[in-house]
């Protein structure tokens, strides 16, 4: 198995804690304290003034349990949604000045998906998948065949790109969704649960290549509810009940010269008390 070297501590803005990878690099991602409430009768408070930033080049994880808000901070982050008050910054652009062609346009060009299901194409072929991923983006299709080439060449599936997605493997088809993801060359991916749908081999296997992504540049957050994947990343953000309990890259701070958190002692519940208040969606 391939071992992963984690890149040198930075600063973050703002913060004086030390993120893993980020080179001083500027945000690709800012959240103000954002909320997200559904309903009035009564409301469901989804997301509680949530802040934090994410920085071009570092690979984050962002881990609750279900009902913990995390899946409607993603829709928020990709711009899928609308905060109901804060700000939401993707490199650099302040989503709330966007109309919703503009807001299309911006995640076309600046963000990256990757989901749980893969939601290929089945009748198309792999280089085809992955060359869809350009097409609100403008590109010529020629462009758009030769960027497809060198994404699948970058996740190591050059070999595959005449296949169609029924003809692979479960890891090989995650694969391709993250080719497509970066064939934009956006400012950050967003991975909603990419193992959740595969062994545990093929799962590591995923994260060893989302590792050897972010090593070539690639700014990428994981969503998922599992607490030991989410420690094998270089900075892990914990949500529950739509705030965030701790994000490692401020404890860093307050950890100076120690050693990381043990999976124990990461635990969100274990280290951060939790009111009664009312949770928030998934």
């Amino acid at each position: 198995m391939r071992t992963t070297q984690r890149k040198p501590a930075t600063q973050t803005a703002g913060t004086g804690a030390s993120v893993p990878g980020s080179g001083g690099a500027p945000p690709a991602l800012e959240l103000d304290a954002v909320t997200k409430t559904y309903g009035e009768q009564p409301p469901v408070f989804a997301l509680r003034g949530v802040s934090f930033t994410v920085r071009r080049g570092e690979l984050v994880a962002i881990v609750g349990p279900s009902g913990s808000g995390k899946t409607t901070l993603l829709h928020v982050i990709g711009t899928l949604e609308r905060p109901s008050t804060g700000t939401v910054r993707i490199d650099g652009v302040d989503v709330a000045g966007l109309g919703d062609r503009g807001l299309s346009a911006l995640r076309a060009r600046s963000i990256g998906f990757v989901f749980q299901q893969f939601f290929l194409a089945e009748h198309s072929t792999v280089l085809e998948n992955v060359a869809d991923g350009l097409l609100y983006a403008g590109v010529e299709v020629g462009e758009r065949r030769e960027r497809a080439a060198q994404a699948l060449a970058r996740v190591g599936l050059a070999h595959r790109s005449s296949f169609r997605p029924t003809k692979m493997s479960g890891g090989e088809r995650q694969r391709v969704a993250i080719a497509r993801a970066l064939v934009g060359r956006p400012a950050i991916v967003l991975a909603d649960e990419p193992t959740g749908n595969l062994d545990s081999t093929t799962g590591t296997s995923i994260i060893e290549l989302l590792h050897e992504l972010n090593a070539g540049g690639a700014t990428i957050v994981l969503i998922t509810h599992d607490a030991d994947l989410a420690f094998r990343l270089p900075r892990q953000v914990h949500v529950r009940d739509g705030q965030i309990l701790s994000d490692s890259a401020h404890d860093l701070l307050h950890r100076s010269g120690e050693q990381g958190p043990s999976r124990a002692d990461g635990d969100a519940d274990a280290r951060v008390p939790v009111g009664s208040e009312q949770e928030g969606r998934s």
